[in-house]
């Protein structure tokens, strides 16, 4: 298993989300072809209700301690209640170019 698939299926079994993107944006930064340590994760969940951002990050980033641990080097979160998601018109913001590492 992929680390994607990996990081998927720890936060489908912690948050039965009702939806999920997990996106491998290693591509965009100055790594090696194939690497898998950037990620980009949209999280809508009820477990989020009446929790502060922080909270939510600190509970998606528990459920993924061991990836975390071992080769995840960035994790952009985008963490939503079902009201926020429709709300925003189930949209989330797309990462930023990478300016650093030497790729231009």
């Amino acid at each position: 298993m992929d680390m994607q698939q990996q990081i998927e299926q720890r936060l489908r079994e912690s948050f039965a989300p009702l939806h999920l993107e997990v996106q491998n944006e290693s591509h965009m930064h100055n790594v090696p072809e194939g690497s898998q340590s950037h990620f980009r994760v949209v999280l809508v969940s009820d477990r989020f209700d009446g929790k502060p951002l922080l909270q939510r990050h600190r509970a998606v980033n528990g459920t993924l301690s061991d990836e975390l641990a071992g080769g995840i080097h960035a994790l952009a979160l985008h963490t939503m209640t079902p009201e926020e998601w429709f709300a925003k018109g189930g949209e989330a913001p797309q990462s930023p170019p990478c300016l650093g590492g030497g790729k231009a």
